[in-house]
């Protein structure tokens, strides 16, 4: 018997991909996190990484990470791909996703979300409500892209990398690795890897 997937998180993130889940009509058998309620929208919430070793052993072995850091999403996720778990997708139906475009696993794509012809998501990218890609863009692994964000063709996001809600990022700009972009910035030139920008246009932010 098909047992249930396991949800790795329980906090507002994990709630919205749980009625994603369960949109598509995929059973859910528990919620994993490190700390919080016993319950998350009806799914049992068990406390600690080590239960997601227990749940293998049970015999589950479909996993969605439900995180919203990008750092401890890409930690748990490995985590759980080392455990034998594989990693399934939470696509709303409501989202409009390109036949040409690549998809990887343990990607949460939201209502009203568009992917264009022929862009890359990476693993455990999160394409959140409303947001925009545009053809030939590539998402990189564990970024996450948020709501209403606008991102025009060619436009390339390095791994780990956050864009603030309500981005938008002209045609051919480069987003390097762990980067990340404050709400309603306008990103008209390249990034590079690791630094933190706003403001429009979108300016490296000065250490206090």
């Amino acid at each position: 018997m098909q047992r249930g997937v396991v949800v790795i998180g329980a906090g507002g993130h994990a709630k919205v991909c749980i009625e994603l889940l369960r949109s598509m009509g995929t059973p859910i058998g528990y919620c994993v996190a490190e700390s919080g309620s016993k319950d998350c929208l009806g799914v049992p919430v068990l406390e600690g990484d080590a239960e997601l070793q227990s749940l293998r052993r049970a015999g589950y072995r479909l996993a969605f990470p439900a995180v919203g850091s990008n750092a401890v999403r890409l930690r748990l996720s490995t985590a759980a791909i080392d455990l034998g778990f594989e990693l399934v997708n939470a696509v709303s139906s409501a989202a409009v996703v390109s036949p040409t475009a690549k998809i990887g696993a343990g990607i949460a794509v939201m209502a009203g979300a568009v992917i264009n012809a022929d862009t890359v998501i990476g693993d455990m990218a999160i394409i959140n409500t409303g947001a925009t890609v545009d053809h030939d863009c590539h998402i990189g692994v564990a970024a996450h892209i948020a709501p209403q964000c606008g991102l025009a063709g060619n436009v390339k996001v390095g791994d780990r990398s956050f864009l603030g809600i309500g981005c938008q990022i002209i045609p051919g700009v480069v987003i390097g690795a762990d980067v990340t972009v404050g709400a309603g910035s306008v990103v008209i030139a390249d990034i590079p890897s690791g630094q933190r920008v706003a403001g429009v246009p979108a300016k490296p932010l000065k250490h206090s």
